[in-house]
């Protein structure tokens, strides 16, 4: 099979398409011939260097997956049937990565994609999807709590966004004047522009602080002040610990839900019923992996982009 991978970490001239063996189902597996695949800052970040100390390539980048079931391990008790549409969380472990003509999952991984989605719109889901579900659990805020969300125009910011205020959550968010139109959109009760002046802009709507903040651009320290007294901010890059005020920094790691079924196929259940909306930026094919990476790592992007790894005739 095909696959896009690099044996030395570098910049995103390193990626190429190469030659890898197919894989083959195991106990409690699913292969799935990929369609599409996701690219995320968590690819971009691997591809540098990030968890390839003491491996050896090549290294598969790629979290998120949809495509087709070509096979499931013939003693596993699942309700999914080869020939289905379906999309997937893949944790990537040497080849084992998603930017590849095909992957094999754990079957709790793996749920049927969205009714009336594409390929292109549901793999952009599990990964960013799974990790807000994550921080919103891992908060366990109660109806009516305040949140506050950074990053708030990216997708897994978006993805912060819808579900807090399904959970009932009173959210702020972070902006761009180019993006308060989309914020808003996503159900945000009030924006206001990011940078250093956006804690500030917090203390005005919540004297007190707000009970917590999901922190997906990132800016650690620098959104403390926004913070209740004794509140929690959830981090995605393994920030930690207790900081001034009692105010807890709590990393995630969206490994810990890459099995949790249930709640990628409630996700699933979220976008038919429009509550998520999945938002694609640009399509590639595999063969552009490297342009993709630039694209990414150059910013601005307002949805995922998503490499193709070739037509189904029968899908």
């Amino acid at each position: 099979m095909k696959a896009v991978a690099f044996d030395t970490p570098g910049g995103p001239e390193v990626l190429n398409v190469v030659d890898l063996p197919d894989p083959e189902v195991g106990q409690g597996e699913v292969l799935i011939r990929v369609q599409t695949a996701a690219v995320s800052p968590t690819d971009t970040m691997r591809r540098a260097g990030a968890r390839t100390e003491g491996k050896e390539g090549p290294f598969v980048p790629g979290m998120d997956v949809a495509g087709i079931i070509e096979a499931i391990d013939a003693d596993a008790n699942t309700d999914l049937t080869v020939g289905e549409k379906v999309m997937a969380i893949v944790v990537p472990d040497g080849a084992h990565g998603a930017y590849a003509q095909r992957v094999v999952v754990p079957i709790e991984s793996v749920v049927r994609m969205p009714e009336g989605a594409t390929f292109a719109e549901a793999c952009t889901l599990p990964m960013n999807g799974l990790t807000a579900r994550l921080a919103l659990d891992t908060l366990d805020l109660p109806e009516g709590s305040t949140l506050v969300v950074t990053g708030a125009a990216g997708i897994l910011g978006g993805y912060v966004i819808q579900l807090a205020k399904a959970d009932g959550l009173v959210v702020m968010a972070d902006t761009s004047d180019a993006d308060d139109e989309l914020v808003l959109s996503l159900g945000a009760d009030i924006v206001k522009l990011r940078g250093e002046t956006f804690p500030d802009a917090v203390r005005t709507e919540f004297p007190k602080g707000v009970d917590a903040v999901v922190d997906a651009a990132v800016l650690e320290d620098d959104i403390l002040p926004a913070v209740k007294d004794g509140g929690t901010v959830i981090t995605i890059r393994g920030a930690k610990g207790e900081r001034d005020r009692g105010v807890t920094f709590q990393p995630i790691w969206v490994a810990n839900y890459a099995k949790e079924r249930a709640k990628l196929d409630a996700l699933r259940q979220q976008v038919e019923d429009g509550v998520l909306t999945l938002r694609v930026a640009d399509v590639l094919q595999m063969e552009d992996a490297a342009e993709a990476h630039r694209k990414m790592e150059a910013g601005g992007i307002r949805g995922r982009i998503v490499l193709e790894f070739g037509d189904i005739p029968w899908a």
